[in-house]
């Protein structure tokens, strides 16, 4: 069902679920072997959740990410590690291809049978917030897991098993929590579908002018019923998310255009410059001025490295 908690179906004679995609995500193939796969509708286009954990691969792509109250831009290369009952989403610009892995080990799973495994409860625990897997970890993790495909039976199992451990084992640095407050959405689902509708109507529109009104109607709410599991479901209220969305699409623009600062602001749904500096210095510690100059002098010095390599 689109938005609610998704069933995540591991294919007979495995411990996982391995899928790829090289259009949208809603056109996935699950493998189920180098020279087998089969079609799924895939549900990473959709505010959702699902018991599995999840490990999962940009190749080409980019957007918006959503993990429990964290929203972040993604470009290719972003590899994101989920825990359990995580609600999440991508909202892509355009085309993207990448590829996940599904798993779902409760404490009553045989995986946990074996002692080794238990230091990896730590991280299991620490993914129910979002880990987005950065620097060498990342590189190293990412090969391993485009390598799945190629293989069968035990050696995919044996991947699975040491990128867990690259990524329990990896640098403070190479880790980095994304959402502020763990999420448990397991017996919460009565509501999560038109919660879901809500915060895609949002999304989809949130450079025009985003009314109240509009998603109570769509969600058949009172406004304090609304606020409530909004905040629940979301981990943010409804103006949060739709403020943090425009400073994104802000950011976004201050990065990639000379547009003035006003214009900028304007296209990205903010009515008042004012405002839109504010919470611009609350939010990002600077103004937009000096967000500008400093990812300018953070491309020339990356450029200047690889000029000089």
């Amino acid at each position: 069902m689109r938005g609610a908690k998704e069933t995540i179906e591991v294919p007979a004679g495995h411990s996982f679920r391995l899928l790829g995609w090289t259009r949208n995500l809603r056109q996935i193939q699950c493998s189920i072997s180098p020279n087998k796969t089969a079609s799924l509708v895939g549900e990473g286009s959709h505010w959702h959740y699902h018991q599995a954990m999840e490990l999962t691969l940009f190749t080409q792509g980019s957007g918006t990410r959503f993990v429990g109250d964290n929203i972040a831009r993604f470009i290719s290369g972003d590899l994101v590690l989920l825990g359990e009952n995580l609600p999440h989403y991508w909202h892509t610009d355009d085309a993207s291809s990448g590829i996940s892995l599904q798993w779902h080990f409760p404490n009553s799973h045989p995986f946990w049978g074996f002692p080794e495994n238990l230091e990896l409860s730590g991280l299991f625990q620490t993914a129910g917030r979002g880990l987005h897997i950065e620097g060498h970890t990342a590189q190293v993790v990412s090969k391993l897991l485009l390598d799945l495909p190629g293989c069968a039976g035990y050696a995919r199992l044996a991947i699975l098993m040491t990128m867990l451990s690259k990524i329990a084992q990896a640098s403070p640095s190479d880790r980095a929590i994304l959402s502020r407050r763990q999420f448990n959405l397991s017996n919460v689902a009565v509501n999560q579908e038109v919660i879901a509708r809500a915060v895609q109507h949002t999304v989809a529109h949130f450079r025009e002018e985003v009314r109240l009104e509009e998603l109570l109607v769509i969600t058949d709410m009172s406004r304090a019923t609304f606020a409530r599991q909004f905040k629940k479901h979301v981990g943010r209220s409804f103006s949060s998310l739709l403020n943090r969305l425009r400073l994104e699409a802000a950011c976004r623009e201050l990065r990639e255009s000379q547009c003035s600062v006003l214009d900028i602001a304007y296209d990205s749904g903010f009515t008042q410059i004012s405002f839109f500096n504010r919470l611009f210095r609350r939010e990002l510690k600077c103004s937009p001025v000096e967000y500008r100059e400093r990812h300018a002098k953070r491309s020339a010095a990356k450029l200047l490295m690889v000029n000089t390599k």
